[in-house]
């Protein structure tokens, strides 16, 4: 008997049913099997393809007509047996993975009792080795998540001579500014060169970015009505003396609005003209090169990893500031690592836990977070605070034995304060008699908060030499598309990490 079309209807009925996919969509939560949390971070490969789990769990695979029944869905993490059987198998949306018992193999029985410290040593000494630094193409996937939101938003008023900039006109003002806002940019392409040497090129395949427009629209509101405010109440020839505590500038009535945005300091109108005109060509400039710009994010993101030198994630390259234990022996999939837990010895900023290969001594996965502010500056009552910066780095080998970026997620939160005497002084270069005409002064008190996370997946990495890369063509031609909210069907046939529910239920006020 064939059981061949009993078999095709299985396999149909998982595809488009079971794994609540869409079309050409496989996707479903990983959990463990005890405990029935979300397992973040796992990897799941279906034949060559490979992708991790979010930090819920979730995952998405897009399928094609290359896919058959008896392919297998291998998903493996730390500390889990690896799940591996045909994809006609599976029959349910969530997927449990056993806790593994640990056995430990032959390469750490027989190593030497190495302490933490040696083996930190051993990690330093083959850094060149484990993590070459060659031409490659590599495609990916890049989400920059932003969030901002006022705290504290106070300007008190001591004296005002025009009667409508009064204390009840600016604190109307201040609540119309959102007080909190977020931007999701995502975008998917494959990036040339050697990021470790600044030689890269990005050919970038799609971009989006999901933003509420209606907050911004605020912001130009405000302009508007101050714009309205100036030209009732401002005589010609007038100019404006910005104090605040010992610092002043001048500028010209009708540049007052460009000055909330940057520094006009000059009395020259025609000066002040062609600076604004190059702010405006400098911006169309930005919007035709949003391949640049990501690849600048990107360049940052592969020259700012704990196994480079000279950068903030220090806790490798710089080991006499930290103190090193070992935690135990386990496996990172197939892997036999030392897991190594570290905390600053004296003045260092992070604490985290090393993964490392008990094999090669290469790192493979880094969970690091700050255990005090990593920056910090405070002058004149204008301050910064970097008090959160955290995140994970997961390395894997190639068919080279050389290791490369696999997974990367850093989020960093800086809080920024203003807390100052402001003064703006209307005086006429025209008007005879007295100098000054009009004056608002007070206190300013601002708070605002800014968190940026970065999500970086590497899904394939393959060797180049230095004619195709020198062959290659850049397109800067590609600009994100613009959602009010999430589209799961944005992204059909391209490999990217699942959003999480915060990206899932994002919806702006204002739907184009």
């Amino acid at each position: 008997m064939n059981n061949k079309p009993t078999h095709l209807l299985l396999f149909t009925f998982f595809v488009f049913t079971i794994l609540n996919t869409n079309a050409q969509n496989l996707s479903a939560n990983v959990l463990d099997s005890i405990t029935q949390q979300p397992i973040p971070y796992a990897t799941v490969q279906l034949k060559e393809k490979g992708v991790i789990t979010n930090e819920e769990g979730n995952f998405n695979f897009i399928l094609n007509e290359t896919i058959q029944e008896s392919d297998s869905l291998i998903i493996s993490s730390m500390g889990y047996e690896t799940l591996a059987k045909p994809i006609s198998e599976f029959t349910s949306a969530r997927i449990l993975l056993v806790p593994k018992a640990i056995e430990l193999r032959e390469v750490i029985v027989s190593n030497k009792n190495y302490t933490a410290d040696e083996i930190i040593d051993f990690v330093v000494d083959n850094l060149d080795k484990n993590y070459k630094t060659d031409l490659t193409k590599k495609r990916l996937f890049h989400r920059s998540s932003n969030f901002d939101r006022w705290t504290k938003s106070d300007f008190k008023v001591k004296k005002s001579s025009i009667d409508i900039l009064n204390q009840q006109f600016l604190d109307s003002v201040i609540t119309t500014v959102p007080k909190d806002n977020s931007y999701y940019s995502e975008i998917v392409g494959d990036l040339y060169g050697n990021p470790y040497e600044e030689l890269l090129k990005l050919n970038l395949l799609k971009a989006s970015k999901l933003f509420d427009k209606s907050k911004e629209l605020d912001a130009e509101k405000l302009e508007e009505k101050f714009n309205e405010i100036l030209r009732e109440n401002v005589k010609e020839g007038s100019y404006f003396k910005i104090k605040s505590g010992l610092f002043g500038t001048k500028i010209d009535a009708e540049e007052v609005s460009e000055f909330l945005e940057e520094d006009i300091d000059s009395t020259d109108v025609a000066a002040a003209n062609e600076q604004l005109e190059k702010k405006k060509k400098d911006k169309e400039l930005q919007q035709k090169n949003y391949a640049n710009w990501k690849k600048s994010q990107l360049n940052n993101i592969f020259n700012n990893l704990p196994t480079q030198e000279d950068n903030d994630l220090n806790f490798i390259v710089k080991s006499r500031k930290y103190d090193y234990t070992l935690q135990e022996f386990t496996y990172l999939g197939n892997d036999a690592v030392y897991v190594i837990s570290f905390k600053p010895s004296g003045s260092a900023d992070f604490e985290g836990t090393l993964f490392i290969n008990a094999d090669d001594f290469a790192v493979l996965q880094i969970d690091y977070s700050n255990v005090k502010p990593v920056k910090k500056f405070s002058l004149l009552g204008i301050s910064t605070n970097t008090y959160l910066s955290k995140g994970k780095v997961i390395y894997q080998k190639d068919a080279f034995d050389h290791y490369g970026l696999r997974y990367y997620e850093s989020e960093v939160g800086e809080r920024i304060g203003v807390r100052r005497p402001l003064k703006i002084i209307e005086k006429n270069k025209i008007v005879k008699g007295k100098n000054k005409q009009n004056e608002l002064s007070g206190d300013i008190d601002f708070v605002f908060i800014n968190v940026v996370k970065n999500e970086l997946i590497i899904f394939e990495s393959d060797q180049i030499d230095q004619a195709t890369f020198d062959g290659f063509t850049e397109n800067n031609a590609v600009s994100p598309t613009y959602m009010p909210k999430y589209d799961p069907n944005f992204w059909e046939g391209y490999a990217i990490m699942e959003p999480n529910t915060a990206i899932k239920e994002f919806k702006s006020t204002t739907i184009d």
